[in-house]
C-alpha cells in the first residue's frame, strides 16, 4: 500500500507487484496507474505472496476494506 506524500491531500494507493522498487518509481515518474499521476507516494506496508492469485485475492479485499486502510495508515 502506497501513501501519498503530499501533506494536503491523504491518498492511498494498493496494487499488485512482482517487482515493488521498480512499480514505486514508475509511480512517481507519473508511468504508473492513472490514479497516481501529480503525486510522489512512499510504501506504508508490503505484504510477500509466492502465490499471484493469493496476491491478486488479497489486493482485492484490501482494496474494497476502507478500515483496514484506515488502521494501516495510523500506523504509518
Amino acid at each position: 500500500m502506497l501513501k501519498s506524500v503530499n501533506n494536503k491531500t491523504i491518498k492511498t494507493y494498493v496494487g499488485y507487484t512482482n517487482n515493488l522498487n521498480l512499480r514505486l518509481k514508475k509511480h512517481n515518474a507519473g508511468e504508473g496507474a492513472k490514479s497516481t499521476r501529480g503525486y510522489k507516494w512512499k510504501i506504508i506496508y508490503k505484504k510477500k505472496f509466492y502465490d499471484k492469485r493469493l496476491a491478486m485475492s488479497y489486493e482485492y479485499k484490501l482494496k474494497n476494506d476502507k478500515k483496514k486502510r484506515k488502521q494501516l495508515l495510523s500506523i504509518s
